[in-house]
């Protein structure tokens, strides 16, 4: 399984998203720090979610940090994160 499958797998278990998508960024950061052949190191999420109501952005980035505790502590080097609960602007 790709590490994006596994990301998106994760997000979809722990906060039933309305929206998501996980797209791999690695290509536009070669040459960077953590950047590794093959990509699967960089990634951006956009999620919108029930479990992001009332929350603020720097809790909601915790709790997703939280869901993928070991892809950031292995593979995965860098996360961009937008999440929004339903409603809100930009979701």
């Amino acid at each position: 399984m790709s590490a994006r499958d596994n990301i998106t797998n994760k997000l979809s278990e722990a906060f039933a998203p309305e929206s998501l998508d996980v797209t791999d960024e690695s290509h536009l950061h070669e040459g960077h720090a953590g950047h590794r052949p093959g990509g699967e190191t960089h990634f951006r999420v956009y999620i919108v979610s029930p479990a992001f109501e009332g929350k603020s952005r720097i809790e909601r980035h915790r709790m997703i940090n939280a869901a993928l505790a070991a892809e950031l502590a292995g593979s995965v080097h860098a996360l961009a994160i937008k999440a929004h609960a339903p409603g809100e602007a930009g979701s």
